[in-house]
């Protein structure tokens, strides 16, 4: 802890406070505060607050030096925590893993039923283990098996990659490399490098992000059902937590490649006339292995996330033993497969069907399990309003275990499509190698059957969307007042506002994916072990018909795996750098983002874990010094980043601070799939404890939406009525030119923009300030 300065505010006035938050698109200072010449008062490169030039000391002299009450307006802009150069895409690869940390922010709000959320968390984590241990068993696969061990081990697919003529004993006779043992043990070098990388990735995203302090604080008293996580003073500092399920999932890699190298060792060595010191040692190899894996499951099972304080301790000894003890025992792995052993030749295959069918029987043993527990959890309050929708919890509470279907799905395909893929590469002829583990074949070859139910569903929300269009074409004519509009606007208008309310079909879109992958993982599990075929191999007997789909969607499958992973790079190539891609894609990548790594330690790193703490000290510091009045403006995703620092400020400094949203997607997208955390009584806690909160929307807006509370002294209700979009028909005096439809930006040009942030300002009373406030120094 550094020196301890006290600071007293130079100005005790009526000094008011704009905080603006953008949204998800991003934009620069000169924009939001509508000047080019911006200074930064406060911040980094990476993140900052800004004000005009003019206004740099506008609350350090006597009195308001503004005037009338006008407010200083601050832009705090955080786009460069979430966009980059174009090789930030690669973090997509790792969707999966960011996906399933979604499922535990998932969670429905419980109430008194602590035992059932720690089972939650709990579940979520083993499924988070199982990704980490099929995305490198995947790895083995690929370098291993079918290059290592197959290719290399088969004149006809070595000489024909030439590459690997220092592999093949049939190329260099007597080669030092060419043992079966010595190739698996130098191709396992591949998936520690991978594990090795994700580790990197996510020390260095670690001690950016979850090291960064929060305001610390005394915690709230968390009673009655309107209490939620978010307010907790560590619930932003993931440090620890972070650091020990990084050392889990390292571990957990280097002991996956440990038993794909010694396995085969292994089975080698216990065939009848085998060296019996060979033997004894695969067994303590064998044994080492287990109890690796039991301490890894131990140390994710033992603890979740500490939110109540901020816990600064690291668990060194874990963080570096676990992992160094696991690329201990790798390295002897290595070396115990490398020893000569004559007459040893690699056949067949090696042995991860068994490994495969495990992992996929133990993500949907998991994956029911956590239905099962989400079921028991769900609470869903009854609808509010006669305007509002019956039901507002995705998928009945079970948006957690979906999406964690989703996630094990993600990993299953590209592990069985890029295994096929790269075996089909191989095996020019399709004769020469055996190929990959079966399940894998039947899960690439699954592909093509779930996009067919993924293109019907789409065609039934085509027609659906056709359909609402004819309906807001007269809606959109009564709401104008027109008699006999131009057909073309009027169509215009009521297809941005039928395309809008595709947002809100999101739960039955995944509802209907993850049933469908359910099913048909479950299928390619009977399979591949009821017939221990591939799918062509298995229809070899069935109808030409059936021979000829099975053949066509095992190969479809096994191509479509390298579009997507082409179409994942190009899309976020584009999200990172034009604008239009970003506001398309990236709503999905922030939310994804925006949540701290609780289950899984490779996804990509929480923003929120440094834009939360960024505003709640900037709003913090400034209302106790000033003791002036606050209005914290957020667009979008700064909607939901303003109501998170709003959760973490103190009761009294809470209660001077005005909430102004607009696009915001904190009820209809975080209310919906995130309950435990933004549902209605914690949305109308927080109303209650600020000093007021209004909210803007449009129909035409596809992310943004009403956050359906009453109101109080501001007005009958939070939200404002519909705002129209565009804001005339047609042309008119005060809109001479043809008026765009604006959809989800450009809200402040809107008059209710600046009528709603007058009343806000004039709710708000200066106050006396707090005298003498503690400023940390470095």
């Amino acid at each position: 802890m550094g020196e301890v300065r006290i600071v007293k505010p130079a100005s005790a006035g009526g000094v008011a406070l704009e905080l603006l938050v953008h949204g998800v698109g991003g934009a620069t200072p000169e924009k939001m505060l509508n000047d080019p010449r911006t200074v930064r008062i406060t911040g980094d490169g990476t993140a900052a607050v800004y004000r005009r030039t003019d206004d740099v000391a506008a609350d350090t002299g006597p009195g308001d030096d503004r005037g009338r009450g006008v407010p200083v307006p601050e832009a705090y802009v955080w786009s460069n925590l979430t966009s980059g150069n174009g090789t930030r895409a690669l973090w997509l690869l790792l969707l999966p893993f960011m996906v399933v940390n979604l499922a535990h922010w998932m969670r429905p709000a419980a109430r008194e039923r602590t035992r059932a959320v720690r089972v939650y968390g709990l579940l979520v984590r083993l499924a988070a283990l199982s990704l980490t241990v099929l995305l490198v068993a995947a790895a083995c696969e690929v370098a291993l098996d079918l290059t290592a061990w197959q290719c290399a081990g088969t004149t006809a697919c070595a000489e024909r990659h030439t590459w690997l003529g220092f592999l093949s004993s049939a190329v260099s006779e007597g080669g030092w490399w060419s043992l079966p043992g010595r190739r698996v043990a130098l191709a396992a070098l591949l998936p520690t490098a991978l594990t090795a990388l994700l580790w990197y990735l996510s020390h260095r995203t670690w001690r950016a992000y979850e090291s960064q302090e929060p305001l610390d604080r005394a915690p709230e008293p968390e009673t009655g059902p309107a209490h939620t996580a978010l307010g907790r003073p560590g619930f932003w500092y993931g440090r620890r937590l972070v650091a020990r399920l990084r050392a889990a999932h390292t571990a957990a890699g280097l002991l996956t490649v440990a038993a794909a190298v010694g396995t085969a060792a292994v089975r080698e060595d216990r065939r009848p006339g085998g060296p019996a010191l060979l033997d004894l040692l695969g067994r303590a190899l064998e044994a080492s292995l287990a109890a690796g894996a039991l301490a890894t499951v131990w140390v994710v099972c033992r603890r979740g996330r500490s939110e109540r304080r901020l816990d600064r301790r690291v668990d060194a000894h874990l963080v570096r033993g676990l992992p160094l003890a696991a690329l201990v025992l790798l390295a002897l792995t290595l070396v115990y497969a490398g020893w000569d052993r004559p007459g040893w030749s690699s056949e067949g295959r090696l042995p991860g069907d068994a490994a495969f069918g495990a992992l996929a029987l133990a993500q949907g043993a998991l994956v029911i399990a956590l239905a099962v527990v989400a079921r028991t959890l769900h609470h869903c309050p009854r609808r509010r309003d006669p305007g509002a929708p019956p039901e507002r919890c995705a998928l009945h509470g079970l948006g957690g275990p979906a999406v964690a279907m989703l996630a094990c799905a993600l990993g299953g395909v590209m592990s069985g499509g890029v295994s096929q893929r790269v075996s089909d590469w191989l095996d020019g002829t399709g004769s020469s190698l055996d190929g990959p583990p079966v399940l894998l074949t039947w899960q690439a070859a699954v592909i093509p059957v779930l996009l067919l139910v993924v293109l019907a569903l789409c065609a039934l929300l085509a027609r659906r969307t056709l359909l609402l269009i004819r309906a807001e074409e007269k809606e959109v004519v009564r709401t104008y007042g027109v008699r006999s509009g131009d057909a073309a606007r009027t169509r215009l208008i009521a297809r941005a506002r039928a395309m809008a309310a595709l947002t809100d079909r999101g739960p039955l879109l995944v509802a209907v994916v993850a049933t469908a992958t359910l099913l048909l993982g479950a299928g390619a599990l009977v399979g591949a072990f009821g017939t221990g075929r591939t799918p062509a191999r298995a229809a070899q007997t069935a109808q030409p018909f059936v021979q000829g789909a099975a053949q066509t969607a095992q190969a479809l499958g096994s191509w479509l795996i390298g579009l997507g992973f082409i179409l994942f790079v190009t899309w976020g190539r584009r999200a990172y750098k034009d604008v239009s891609a970003r506001r398309t894609i990236g709503i999905l990548w922030d939310v994804g983002t925006f949540w701290p790594r609780a289950a899984h330690p490779f996804a990509p790193p929480c923003y929120a874990e440094r834009a939360v703490p960024d505003l709640t000290w900037r709003m913090a510091t400034w209302t106790r010094a000033t003791g002036g009045r606050l209005v914290i403006s957020g667009h979008s995703q700064g909607s939901v980043l303003a109501a998170a620092a709003a959760w973490q400020l103190k009761p009294s400094d809470r209660a001077r601070v005005a909430l102004l949203t607009y696009g915001s997607p904190i009820e209809r997208l975080y209310g919906r799939w995130f309950p435990a955390h933004f549902g209605p009584a914690a949305l109308a806690a927080l109303h209650e404890d600020i000093d007021c909160w209004r909210n803007l929307y449009r129909p035409t807006d596809p992310i943004g939406g009403p956050v359906r509370l009453s109101g109080d002294g501001c007005g009958p209700r939070v939200d404002r009525e519909p705002l129209a979009d565009p804001l005339a028909y047609g042309r008119s005096e005060d809109h001479p030119l043809p008026t765009p439809v604006l959809g989800h930006s450009d809200y402040q040009a809107d008059p209710a923009f600046a009528e709603e942030r007058e009343l806000l300002l004039g709710r708000l009373r200066p106050e006396t300030p707090a005298g003498e406030v503690p400023v940390q120094r470095s």
